[in-house]
Protein backbone atom coordinates (compact mmCIF):
# COMPACT_ATOMS: atom_id res chain seq x y z
CA UNK A 1 0.00 0.00 0.00
CA UNK A 2 3.02 2.54 0.77
CA UNK A 3 4.34 1.84 -2.97
CA UNK A 4 1.39 2.96 -4.03
CA UNK A 5 1.67 6.50 -3.15
CA UNK A 6 5.01 6.66 -4.18
CA UNK A 7 6.65 8.28 -6.78
CA UNK A 8 8.39 6.13 -9.14
CA UNK A 9 11.70 6.80 -8.17
CA UNK A 10 10.49 6.70 -4.56
CA UNK A 11 9.44 3.34 -5.08
CA UNK A 12 12.47 1.70 -6.84
CA UNK A 13 14.93 3.25 -4.16
CA UNK A 14 12.49 1.58 -1.60
CA UNK A 15 12.87 -1.59 -3.77
CA UNK A 16 16.63 -1.82 -3.99
CA UNK A 17 17.33 -1.44 -0.26
CA UNK A 18 14.57 -3.75 0.73
CA UNK A 19 15.51 -6.58 -2.05
CA UNK A 20 19.29 -6.05 -0.80
CA UNK A 21 17.93 -6.54 2.69
CA UNK A 22 15.51 -9.54 1.93
CA UNK A 23 18.68 -10.95 -0.43
CA UNK A 24 21.32 -10.58 2.76
CA UNK A 25 18.89 -12.13 5.05
CA UNK A 26 17.96 -15.34 2.98
CA UNK A 27 21.94 -15.98 2.12
CA UNK A 28 22.32 -15.80 5.62
CA UNK A 29 19.59 -18.16 6.79
CA UNK A 30 19.74 -21.22 3.92
CA UNK A 31 23.01 -20.86 1.85
CA UNK A 32 25.60 -19.59 4.95
CA UNK A 33 24.74 -22.76 7.14
CA UNK A 34 25.18 -25.14 3.66
CA UNK A 35 28.07 -23.80 2.75
CA UNK A 36 29.23 -23.85 6.43
CA UNK A 37 27.59 -25.66 9.53
CA UNK A 38 28.64 -23.40 11.75
CA UNK A 39 28.02 -20.24 10.26
CA UNK A 40 29.00 -17.65 11.08
CA UNK A 41 31.20 -19.42 13.73
CA UNK A 42 33.03 -17.28 16.08
CA UNK A 43 35.26 -15.47 13.80
CA UNK A 44 32.20 -14.14 11.33
CA UNK A 45 29.99 -13.65 14.22
CA UNK A 46 30.92 -9.76 14.48
CA UNK A 47 30.99 -9.35 11.01
CA UNK A 48 27.91 -10.73 10.58
CA UNK A 49 26.17 -8.66 13.22
CA UNK A 50 28.08 -5.06 11.93
CA UNK A 51 26.42 -5.92 8.25
CA UNK A 52 22.98 -6.48 9.69
CA UNK A 53 23.06 -3.62 11.91
CA UNK A 54 24.32 -1.67 8.82
CA UNK A 55 21.82 -3.38 6.35
CA UNK A 56 18.99 -2.99 8.71
CA UNK A 57 20.00 1.12 9.49
CA UNK A 58 19.80 1.31 5.40
CA UNK A 59 16.22 0.23 5.77
CA UNK A 60 15.20 2.33 8.09
CA UNK A 61 17.19 5.43 6.00
CA UNK A 62 15.69 4.57 3.22
CA UNK A 63 12.21 4.30 4.04
CA UNK A 64 12.82 7.70 6.09
CA UNK A 65 14.23 9.26 2.65
CA UNK A 66 12.34 7.50 -0.17
CA UNK A 67 8.94 6.72 1.90
CA UNK A 68 8.29 10.83 2.11
CA UNK A 69 6.90 12.84 -0.50
CA UNK A 70 7.28 16.70 -0.61
CA UNK A 71 4.66 18.63 1.21
CA UNK A 72 3.28 20.62 -1.59
CA UNK A 73 2.54 17.09 -3.83
CA UNK A 74 0.59 15.69 -0.67
CA UNK A 75 -1.22 18.84 0.05
CA UNK A 76 -2.07 19.06 -3.71
CA UNK A 77 -3.23 15.13 -3.68
CA UNK A 78 -5.18 15.67 -0.43
CA UNK A 79 -6.69 18.82 -2.34
CA UNK A 80 -7.65 17.00 -5.32
CA UNK A 81 -9.01 14.06 -3.22
CA UNK A 82 -11.26 16.37 -0.39
CA UNK A 83 -11.93 19.05 -2.83
CA UNK A 84 -13.12 23.05 -1.98
CA UNK A 85 -15.86 22.67 0.44
CA UNK A 86 -19.33 24.09 -0.90
CA UNK A 87 -21.75 24.72 2.28
CA UNK A 88 -25.43 23.08 1.25
CA UNK A 89 -28.43 23.25 4.16
CA UNK A 90 -31.11 21.27 3.75
CA UNK A 91 -34.60 21.47 5.54
CA UNK A 92 -38.44 20.42 5.10
CA UNK A 93 -38.33 21.64 2.02
CA UNK A 94 -35.31 23.90 1.24
CA UNK A 95 -32.29 23.05 -0.54
CA UNK A 96 -29.89 26.17 0.43
CA UNK A 97 -26.09 26.83 -1.36
CA UNK A 98 -23.76 29.15 0.19
CA UNK A 99 -22.86 29.97 -3.24
CA UNK A 100 -25.00 29.71 -6.85
CA UNK A 101 -21.80 30.15 -8.55
CA UNK A 102 -18.54 28.21 -9.01
CA UNK A 103 -15.89 28.22 -11.13
CA UNK A 104 -14.72 24.89 -12.39
CA UNK A 105 -13.06 22.15 -10.35
CA UNK A 106 -13.35 19.50 -7.64
CA UNK A 107 -15.68 20.31 -4.91
CA UNK A 108 -16.53 18.30 -1.40
CA UNK A 109 -20.71 19.41 -0.97
CA UNK A 110 -20.70 19.41 3.03
CA UNK A 111 -24.44 18.89 3.36
CA UNK A 112 -25.81 19.88 6.67
CA UNK A 113 -29.40 18.46 7.53
CA UNK A 114 -31.58 20.97 9.87
CA UNK A 115 -34.37 19.54 9.35
CA UNK A 116 -36.74 16.98 11.42
CA UNK A 117 -36.73 14.48 8.86
CA UNK A 118 -33.94 12.57 7.19
CA UNK A 119 -32.61 14.31 3.83
CA UNK A 120 -30.12 13.21 1.28
CA UNK A 121 -28.45 15.20 -1.78
CA UNK A 122 -28.23 14.29 -5.10
CA UNK A 123 -25.46 16.11 -7.91
CA UNK A 124 -26.35 15.98 -11.60
CA UNK A 125 -25.85 17.85 -14.35
CA UNK A 126 -23.55 16.39 -17.42
CA UNK A 127 -21.89 13.54 -16.58
CA UNK A 128 -21.87 13.89 -13.19
CA UNK A 129 -24.33 11.73 -11.03
CA UNK A 130 -23.60 11.79 -7.69
CA UNK A 131 -25.47 11.69 -4.08
CA UNK A 132 -25.01 11.75 -0.37
CA UNK A 133 -26.23 8.66 2.03
CA UNK A 134 -29.65 9.41 3.91
CA UNK A 135 -28.48 12.42 6.48
CA UNK A 136 -30.36 12.18 9.94
CA UNK A 137 -31.51 15.24 11.23
CA UNK A 138 -29.06 17.26 12.92
CA UNK A 139 -26.02 15.03 10.52
CA UNK A 140 -24.08 16.23 7.86
CA UNK A 141 -22.61 14.16 4.87
CA UNK A 142 -20.55 14.95 2.41
CA UNK A 143 -19.81 14.13 -1.62
CA UNK A 144 -16.78 14.71 -3.78
CA UNK A 145 -18.08 15.48 -7.44
CA UNK A 146 -15.96 17.41 -10.35
CA UNK A 147 -17.60 19.99 -12.00
CA UNK A 148 -16.92 20.86 -15.45
CA UNK A 149 -18.15 24.35 -16.71
CA UNK A 150 -22.15 23.46 -16.79
CA UNK A 151 -25.82 23.94 -15.02
CA UNK A 152 -26.47 21.31 -12.28
CA UNK A 153 -29.45 20.57 -10.09
CA UNK A 154 -28.52 19.84 -6.54
CA UNK A 155 -32.13 18.21 -4.69
CA UNK A 156 -33.53 15.70 -2.06
CA UNK A 157 -33.91 12.48 -3.26
CA UNK A 158 -36.30 11.12 -0.80
CA UNK A 159 -39.42 10.37 -2.68
CA UNK A 160 -42.17 13.48 -3.05
CA UNK A 161 -39.06 16.47 -1.88
CA UNK A 162 -38.08 17.12 -5.20
CA UNK A 163 -41.82 18.55 -6.02
CA UNK A 164 -42.21 19.70 -2.72
CA UNK A 165 -39.03 22.37 -3.32
CA UNK A 166 -36.15 21.10 -2.19
CA UNK A 167 -34.31 21.42 -5.69
CA UNK A 168 -31.72 24.69 -6.48
CA UNK A 169 -29.58 25.14 -9.32
CA UNK A 170 -25.41 25.56 -9.60
CA UNK A 171 -23.93 26.77 -12.52
CA UNK A 172 -20.29 26.30 -12.87
CA UNK A 173 -18.48 28.43 -15.19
Amino acid sequence: MLLAGLTTGHAIGLGVVALIFVTFALLSSFVGPRWRPDFPGKSGLKIFIVISVLLFIAMLGAVAVFGAEKTEKVAEAQAVVAGKPVAVTENEFHVILASKTLPAGTYTFVVKNAGKIQHDLAVQGGAVNAKTPLINPGSTAKVTVKLPAGTYTLYCTVPGHRAAGMVAKLTVS
